[in-house]
């Protein structure tokens, strides 16, 4: 799994030259370089070189960097990979996958060009026939993460938008265990209404405790309330430096557990606790590589 936070994955489409641009000095931890649903049909050639352009010149740092393609059913596919084969791009992000053998046909047709030997593949899991194949499809070669397409989904689902998302509950959920059964990177679906910050907050929130990495995002407005919800807070870091303390003080004495404010802390604790401050070196990392 990679072990780079994130909590923020914003989208950029590819054929906005000055967003491309700014987008090297936003704190965004991940950035979806977009070729397929920001990108009208006309400018598809354009977004292309536009793209190949920047990515050739300009520096993004260490944050993590995926390319989102277009469908393979489209016709656009084809030439967006001829046109990124010079780069050897760090990760392909596959819309539309319903099956694990999506993933092998974007396999077949990197494998077929010079340039991805070493690139991975992330999934968009956007359709109700991709997610009923979630463990499969997270289970495939050189896959590394999903994206919830939420919008999609619940289009197709024929779903109403409710702020507690409850129609869209077991998708969520079974995308993120497939990802997780096999040690992958989970990034919740998008929050329409950018200005609306209370909202935002509570859906971001709402992912957290799912267990999402973070959220991906269609504004940098968001960018501020995605990188604080799904970091670790200040009393959540306090908790579990005394977990990890007070534990070892009890195995010192031969004791098998230990008790922080009144609960119980055994061994699974004490590994959450470590990867809550695991997470956090990895943010300061990247935020002072930024």
């Amino acid at each position: 799994m990679d072990t780079r936070p994130f909590r923020s994955v914003l989208y950029i489409p590819g054929s906005k030259a000055r967003a491309l641009e700014k987008a090297t000095r936003l704190p965004a931890d991940a950035i979806i370089f977009d070729l397929e649903d920001a990108v009208a049909p006309d400018e598809k050639d354009a977004a292309r070189g536009a793209l190949v352009e920047a990515l050739s010149a300009l520096d993004y740092g260490p944050r993590a960097k995926l390319i989102r393609i277009n469908a393979l059913e489209t016709g656009w596919a084809e030439a967006d990979l001829d046109a990124l084969s010079r780069l050897a791009p760090e990760a392909i992000l596959l819309p539309k996958v319903n099956a694990a053998g999506d993933v092998a046909a974007l396999l077949r047709l990197m494998e077929a060009r010079q340039g991805f030997a070493e690139t991975r593949v992330w999934a968009m899991m956007e359709t109700p026939q991709g997610v009923l194949n979630a463990a499969g499809i997270a289970d495939a070669p050189r896959m590394a993460g999903v994206v919830l397409g939420t919008n999609d989904l619940a289009k197709d689902l024929r779903a109403r938008f409710r702020a507690d998302r409850a129609p869209l509950m077991a998708a969520l959920q079974m995308c993120l265990m497939a990802a997780r059964a096999s040690g992958l990177v989970a990034v919740d679906g998008v929050y329409n209404a950018f200005r609306d910050d209370a909202g935002l907050r509570a859906e971001c929130a709402q992912g957290r405790d799912l267990g999402f990495d973070g959220k991906s995002l269609i504004h940098p407005a968001q960018l501020e309330i995605a990188n604080e919800v799904f970091a670790p807070s200040d009393a959540e870091i306090a908790l579990a430096r005394r977990q990890i303390d007070a534990y070892e003080e009890a195995s010192a004495r031969g004791e098998g557990v230990a008790v922080v404010d009144g609960q119980i802390v055994e061994n699974l604790h004490v590994e959450t606790a470590k990867q809550t401050l695991s997470r956090v070196a990895m943010i300061e990392k990247l935020q002072g590589a930024m």
